[in-house]
């Protein structure tokens, strides 16, 4: 009876791979191999050759049978065309830079070690894939130096599109993390540097300044945006530009090169662009500290506000340390209590929600199983109207913290609104009437150099979508129209001295009295056809109903301005963002990673997904 054995029902057939088949011989690579480039011959009906190999190169490696192998090796008497079930031939075989192209990627962005390339598990990974002349495995070291190659082509790409764009506005904030400080600076990622030492202004002006200039961007950037703190602050306040002098009497217009004002305006020769506040961190401080010193002030609220807020943290705390408290909780409404964090307010406030979800009944119950205070019908109360009066505030953090079509020009609609939905929310009110009038007086306090900024204004009516629907005073709409037209006609060149002498009429050689007649002595200039242009660019794209961005390339004077209002985000959410991704590269494990090589990892695992060079890429 004709042996019919064939390797690949061999329970270890599944670590070998077939290279070529030769009449009664099959040659083969061994996947656990790390060179993977030795060829073995083994015997079509036999594994003797195989199995010694993996006796004595593998003897630590513990082996799985599998039976059913994969990539079936099945040969038998008949001709070679005939014996393979697989065609291997067909196999996509991939070129090697592809592969280190796709190994970078896994590795940065699934935040894994760069030692991950010597493990040998993945190393077997990596082998499996068909590569014409066969993979070639990278080490660490050299993983690590075409990582910085790949860094290096991202820096310049960055650096060639930041020259095609005219303005742009960076976010920038301190973090600490394992006793060390980190300046991050985002529009695209462009550093998230080691900072040594004390964080004072003029240490943070010098590094902002750097990384401006190392991009080539101190001339196009339009803002700064940071959060509240005073070293940020003071940076700003101590290293702008001479402002120009503007006088609002002069018919003239003087343009100054924004370049040489730069290049001289202080004698270290560091210079920051305008400085932008994060509204959703000021937000923040009007709903934390003010609201918290209203209802700590006020004595309707004063007494209440303590007891709800105490017995709330008590169940908190028993539900976060008590698996009993917690499945007592979810087996009896279906859902967990959520735990506020201490640097997020939107987080008490969807805490206090959840409690405020739950049916009066069922909330003693909890309590009383659990052993606590119960919370009053009053105490509920109090939570209810709390809940409904920080609802338009947490819809507004969440808006102008967004990343995606949120604009400086989103800001001034935002608040706005805000404010009034909060004086809406005044009816229906028992216990905290006066919350949401101290709540607007906050706002206007806090967002006082934003409520009378023109470039906010400007910023807000040049988007489409809010135009002039935000404003609900007549007066003051018009008032914004006008500021717009006279924001278009600084854009649109006067005619000059030669232009003018062109447009006067050309009067006789002679004075002759004789020679004149009616339509020589009524001579006038002619109109400058400036101000009828601009006025209906601006008329028709008030009127048009499109609201959406494309809208823009209708009127190009009115794009210009909206690129140069709108390149701020409201927000530092971005750098915030940056520094959650870094928590995860510079875990306590890796700790000891290099400064530089912990920067490019997050600037390069942050840029893959967030290339955001420009608001208005789309209209470049």
């Amino acid at each position: 009876m004709e042996d019919t054995y064939t390797v690949d029902e061999w329970k270890y057939a599944h670590y070998f791979t077939l290279v070529e088949h030769k009449d009664k011989k099959l040659l083969v690579k061994c996947k656990l191999c790390l060179s993977g480039s030795k060829v073995l011959s083994t015997a079509i009906n036999s594994n003797s050759n195989l199995s010694k190999h993996l006796q004595k190169v593998h003897a630590s490696t513990k082996l799985e049978a599998n039976p059913v192998s994969v990539d079936t090796l099945e040969v038998s008497q008949a001709p070679p065309a005939k014996q393979q079930r697989l065609d291997f031939n067909q196999t996509v075989s991939q070129g090697q830079g592809q592969i280190n192209k796709a190994i970078a990627r896994y590795v940065v962005e699934n935040m894994q070690p760069v030692s991950t390339v010597e493990s040998p598990a993945f190393r077997q990974l990596v082998s499996m894939i068909t590569c014409s002349g066969g993979t070639q495995q990278m080490g660490r070291k050299t993983f690590s130096n075409y990582l910085d190659k790949e860094y290096s082509k991202m820096e310049s790409e960055l650096k060639t599109t930041f020259e095609g764009l005219d303005y742009i506005a960076t976010t920038a904030d301190i973090w600490s993390v394992h006793n060390k400080s980190f300046l991050g600076l985002t529009k695209a990622v462009l550093a998230c540097k080691r900072i040594k030492g004390r964080h004072t202004y003029d240490v943070i002006a010098a590094e902002i300044n750097h990384i401006h200039s190392l991009y080539g961007l101190s001339t196009k950037v339009t803002a700064t945006v940071t959060d509240n703190g005073s070293n940020f602050v003071k940076a700003f306040q101590m290293y702008q530009p001479e402002s120009l002098s503007d006088d609002d009497d002069d018919e003239e217009v003087t343009f100054t090169n924004v370049a040489d004002v730069l290049d001289t305006s202080t004698e270290e020769g560091i210079v920051l662009p305008p400085h932008l506040r994060c509204a959703s961190h000021t937000l923040n401080l009007i709903s934390c500290s003010d609201v918290d010193k209203w209802l700590l002030s006020n004595p309707g609220t004063k007494g209440i506000y303590r007891s709800a807020t105490a017995k709330c943290t008590a169940l908190w705390s028993k539900a976060s340390r008590s698996t009993l408290a917690s499945e007592l909780v979810g087996d009896l409404v279906g859902k967990k209590l959520l735990v506020p964090c201490s640097t997020r307010w939107n987080s008490f406030y969807d805490a206090v929600a959840r409690i405020v979800e739950i049916p009066m009944t069922d909330l003693s119950t909890i309590s009383n199983r659990l052993e606590l205070k119960c919370i009053g019908e009053r105490e509920f109360q109090f939570l209810r109207e709390y809940c409904a009066i920080m609802k338009p505030l947490t819809v507004a953090l969440d808006i102008l913290q967004g990343e995606e079509n949120c604009y400086y020009g989103t800001l001034l609609p935002t608040i706005e609104v805000l404010m009034s939905k909060l004086l809406e929310i005044r009816e229906g009110l028992i216990i905290a009437t006066g919350l949401p009038d101290a709540i607007v007086q906050a706002i206007k306090t806090r967002f006082a150099s934003v409520l009378e900024s023109n470039d906010a204004i400007l910023a807000a009516v040049t988007l489409p979508m809010f135009k002039l629907r935000w404003l609900r005073d007549q007066r003051k709409k018009e008032m914004v129209k006008g500021m717009l037209a006279a924001e278009c006609h600084k854009l649109i060149p006067r005619p000059g001295p030669v232009q003018q002498a062109a447009k006067m009429p050309v009067s006789p050689t002679t004075p002759d009295s004789s020679s004149y007649n009616v339509q020589d002595f009524f001579c006038f200039e002619e109109a400058d056809d400036t101000f009828s242009t601009v006025e209906t660019e601006v008329m028709t794209y008030l009127r048009t109903a499109e609201t959406g961005m494309e809208i823009l390339k209708q009127f190009p004077t009115i794009k210009e301005i909206s690129l140069k209002k709108n390149a701020a985000t409201p927000s530092s959410a971005p750098v915030e963002k940056l520094f959650s991704l870094g928590s995860l590269v510079l875990s306590p494990k890796r700790n000891k990673l290099s400064d530089q090589r912990f920067e490019r990892l997050l600037l390069m695992r942050y840029n893959h997904w967030s290339l955001l060079v420009s608001t208005f890429c789309c209209f470049k």
